[in-house]
């Protein structure tokens, strides 16, 4: 077993040998300019912001051998798994399907849906396409997980409020021991990211930990040393 210490609220144990990094739609629908968060009036330079540190992130469970999963925020391209009521909801410049200056928005195979070319999968790593917030509605994420033997995970990307925290309570619910990336994880609003960090470890990790990139590097570097 292995310890961040300085996770918060209070140490974070992990085997890296049932541990896996999810990360979490970093697409260029929400990231880059002509995507659907700019659709929606949002500022997308907090996001692009944190990519080196994803990028840092990703190295670091690599090389500790971590398995690895993405997901990707997307739907059919008969729109069939997009709810009228999430597609029709507010007055964004362009709403999921229409075409903008990525293709199709949030469309699956379509060039805003993949993933920033920094944080692109490596061979052998799992890709999941989910129609929702969460990762663990509409996808295969139960079953990967058990094919693995996870136990804890490693949560990183965006929006913190949104898909993130949503992932995060999912596992929680699911009995897995969660730990948000926390200076890899980012949101249009800062108050939302700020709050979101707080309930997730409040009342003694109610939903989970949080730690820096720093920190979970060093854990990961000592399991290495130790396994090496």
């Amino acid at each position: 077993m292995r310890a961040i210490a300085d996770a918060q609220p209070f140490a974070f144990r992990f085997d890296p040998a049932d541990t896996a990094l999810i990360v979490i739609d970093m697409q260029r629908d929400f990231i880059e300019e002509g995507g659907f968060g700019a659709a929606l009036g949002n500022d997308v330079r907090p996001l692009q912001a944190i990519v080196p540190t994803v990028a840092r992130l990703l190295a670091t469970a690599r090389a500790a051998g971590l398995p690895v999963i993405h997901t990707r925020e997307c739907h059919r391209r008969d729109l069939s798994d997009c709810p009228p009521a999430k597609r029709e909801r507010g007055t964004p410049a362009l709403r999921i399907g229409d075409r903008g200056p990525m293709g199709r928005i949030l469309i699956a195979g379509e060039p805003g849906a993949e993933i920033v070319p920094e944080l692109a999968p490596a061979p052998g790593e799992i890709v999941l396409d989910k129609p929702g917030k969460g990762a663990f509605y509409a996808t295969d994420l139960p079953d990967h997980l058990a094919r693995l033997g996870t136990r804890s995970l490693i949560l990183a990307g965006v929006t913190t409020e949104v898909c993130v925290q949503t992932t995060m309570r999912e596992a929680n619910d699911r009995g897995f021991e969660c730990l948000l990336a926390e200076d890899a994880t980012e949101s249009y609003f800062p108050a939302f990211r700020a709050a979101t960090l707080e309930m997730i470890r409040a009342q003694g990790a109610i939903v989970g930990w949080t730690a820096t990139v720093d920190q979970i590097a060093a854990a990961l570097a000592r399991a290495e040393a130790a396994h090496g």
